[in-house]
């Protein structure tokens, strides 16, 4: 095959079948440090699709005094052999290389975790994201990092694994690399090659322990793109001084720090942010080194990835948040149906939960994570049924995809011009515009299987009754809601209505936030670009808790060029027209007190209500009276509520015609709901 991407790669002794990788990362599906059933089902689905060379864990930590802020590999425990050895033989049944990524977090944790240890690092500063103070490593630790490193491969080799990797940006290793880290005194600071004796003394001693036969590389910065870090020209060193030990055999390029939420979003970036933007600088790294050399950062598309490797800038290219979107990419290449890749958007849901303490997820992929009871290919049903679906928003987008897929006729009505719902509305941003791949990509795939839209059609109960169905589903989504406050509600407007158009911005405006998503950032993004001065008031402790830390950095970015004011704990209780303006009062849930603001505007984010009067309508003539037996969603079997024997449709309804929500609640409650169908 012609395909560079199908090209095979030889890594030392390691014919990988082709250049597509899963780089090192942590989807915390862990159970007790364990990788177990979840995390194997994960990987094992994506060497089934044909991917050569997938690296698990993010990293998994050597040390007890390495505890993971989220759910991480312990590779410290002997216990771990096992579980990896069935991950391991698992992919190996689909010829598909299986490493993992190794590490000491050294500050990048907390000293509050796990047994409460000393964090430890080689300066007394704290990292911004993590908040511990570390002591200065002493001798001993040094001795006993170094050991634990060379058990934990000495582990990972026996479990059959084909190599490991280690961390080296934002960790222990690179924390001695780096000056703005690193200030010991003794043989471990001061010069290059001071800083870099424990990586030295790590990869050494897990020669010893491994041997050739067993790869060894490492992940690592090579311009740390901060004031008084590694500079690229150092970088540049780094790397060639790595090559020259004769201790690795692949370099995994990483460029930007990772102590800010903001440093390490510039490291994985996001929606609305530059796609590989380190693609160029890992090329220089290869370039200079004449090394095997491995990178990802947003390389979301196959195009981009084939560049990659026939201009020479990679040998193998990383598509990893990519490969969670859509597992079967590789398959799909194979199969010439690149057009059917589902895309990453981009959203970073995955990324962003586990930050917060979740597991990783994708917004566009609700199978993703959920191997074990959701299909990433649904099966047919045993016998076709009309299935009537009214919303052509992402859940009703997705239960028609689902459905179709299963082999029903499927029939969908949309009141407006065009699919959508409320992304349609959200991809009017600027930097959200990707969102839109959501809705493109399943109406595409309706279109594939014939299903049948009616657009312009704001269906009824006469309607539904005309198209005869076995089953309906409403996805009719919801309006906002603003009716908070005491008084003066009517003096309101809703951040849809400033997003759609329907509400010119004013120049002075108080955005009341009660929601914490997306859609008051990008009202207030809107207001702020026209030059007005913004006040964004909301009663919780963090501004926009729903958007989460990395997807929060480009909005951030964008509010702090204008004039705009962040306040919290402080919610909005009544709003009065004074004149010419509205004078707002702030309220606070932590006592009697109150402030008062005058604006010209005032913009409340509260959520949605339901838009649901159909679903009513229609509940009467149905067999199960609308109700869904949970037990039997949550294990994946078929809906067999009946109530109303003489009815004429089964009646679900589905994602926010439900409840407010977001647009991964909605496209699962589709999936989990219509793969049974």
């Amino acid at each position: 095959m012609s395909d560079p991407l199908l090209q095979p790669y030889d890594l030392k002794h390691l014919r990988l079948k082709n250049r597509l990788m899963i780089t090192s990362h942590e989807p915390a599906y862990p159970e007790d440090g364990m990788p177990k059933d979840r995390y194997r089902a994960y990987h094992v689905e994506r060497a089934r699709a044909g991917v050569a060379l997938t690296m698990t864990a993010g990293s998994a930590s050597v040390s007890r005094d390495s505890p993971p802020v989220f759910n991480n590999i312990l590779a410290w425990k002997d216990e771990v052999v096992g579980w990896m050895r069935k991950i391991a033989d698992d992919c190996h049944d689909h010829d598909c290389a299986v490493m993992i990524q190794l590490t000491h977090l050294g500050r990048r944790t907390r000293w509050d975790k796990a047994d409460w240890l000393p964090v430890v690092s080689s300066s007394h500063d704290r990292e911004a994201s993590h908040k511990a103070f570390p002591k200065k490593a002493e001798d001993w630790d040094i001795r006993r990092i170094v050991t634990d490193y060379a058990d934990a491969a000495e582990r990972m080799k026996a479990a059959g694994l084909d190599g490991i990797e280690l961390q080296a940006y934002g960790h222990l290793l690179d924390q001695f690399w780096s000056p703005a880290t690193n200030d010991l005194d003794d043989a471990y600071g001061g010069t290059l090659e001071n800083r870099m004796r424990l990586s030295m003394d790590v990869l050494g001693a897990i020669r010893e322990r491994v041997g050739d036969d067993f790869l060894v590389g490492i992940r690592y910065v090579a311009d740390e793109d901060m004031a008084g870090g590694i500079t690229k020209e150092e970088g540049i060193d780094i790397s060639r001084r790595l090559k020259a030990s004769g201790l690795v055999d692949f370099l995994n390029v990483i460029r930007g720090h990772i102590d800010t939420d903001a440093g390490l979003t510039d490291v994985i970036p996001v929606q609305g942010m530059r796609a590989n933007p380190h693609l160029d600088f890992a090329g220089e790294i290869r370039a200079a080194t004449q090394f095997p050399t491995f990178h990802a950062a947003k390389i979301q598309d196959v195009a981009t990835a084939r560049h990659a490797i026939a201009s020479g800038k990679l040998d193998m290219v990383g598509m990893t948040r990519a490969h969670m979107a859509d597992p079967h990419i590789v398959a799909k290449i194979l199969r010439g149906e690149e057009e059917r890749i589902r895309p990453c958007v981009g959203a970073n849901y995955c990324l962003d939960r586990i930050y917060q303490g979740g597991m990783a997820l994708c917004l566009h992929n609700p199978a993703t994570g959920r191997e074990l009871e959701q299909p990433h290919i649904v099966p047919k049903a045993g016998a076709p049924r009309r299935i009537v679906i009214v919303g052509a928003g992402p859940a009703g987008l997705e239960a028609a995809r689902v459905a179709a897929e299963r082999g029903h006729e499927v029939i969908v009505h949309e009141a407006a011009n065009d699919p959508g719902g409320q992304v349609r509305l959200t991809a009017q941003t600027p930097r959200r515009a990707e969102m839109i791949q959501l809705i493109q990509w399943r109406f595409q795939e309706c279109n594939r299987m014939g299903v049948t839209f009616h657009f312009n059609s704001f269906a009824d109960l006469d309607t539904v009754r005309a198209d005869s169905p076995a089953v309906v589903i409403i996805a009719t989504g919801g309006l906002p809601h603003t009716e908070v406050l005491q008084a003066g509600n009517p003096l309101v407007v809703s951040a849809w209505d400033i997003l759609s158009g329907d509400a010119t911005p004013g120049e002075n405006v108080l955005i009341y936030d009660d929601a914490g998503d997306y859609a008051g950032l990008q009202a207030a993004e809107k207001i702020a670009a026209t030059g007005a001065g913004v006040e964004i008031v909301t009663r919780d402790r963090t501004l926009a808790p729903e958007v989460m830390a990395m997807s929060l950095t480009p909005s951030m970015r964008a509010l702090q060029q204008h004039d705009v004011t962040f306040t919290l704990t402080w919610k909005l209780d009544a709003v009065r027209q004074d004149g010419n303006t509205l004078l707002a009062t702030l309220g606070s849930d932590y006592g009697g007190v109150t402030r008062e603001r005058r604006v010209d505007q005032v913009v409340v984010n509260h959520g949605t209500r339901p838009l649901d009067d159909l679903y009513f309508d229609l509940r009467d003539d149905s067999t199960n009276l609308g109700e869904v037996d949970y037990e039997a969603l949550v294990a994946g079997d078929p809906q067999q509520a009946l109530h109303n024997p003489g009815g004429a449709y089964q009646l679900f309804r589905i994602g926010d015609a439900v409840a407010a929500r977001n647009t991964h609640a909605a496209i699962y409650d589709a999936l989990r709901l219509c793969k049974v169908l």
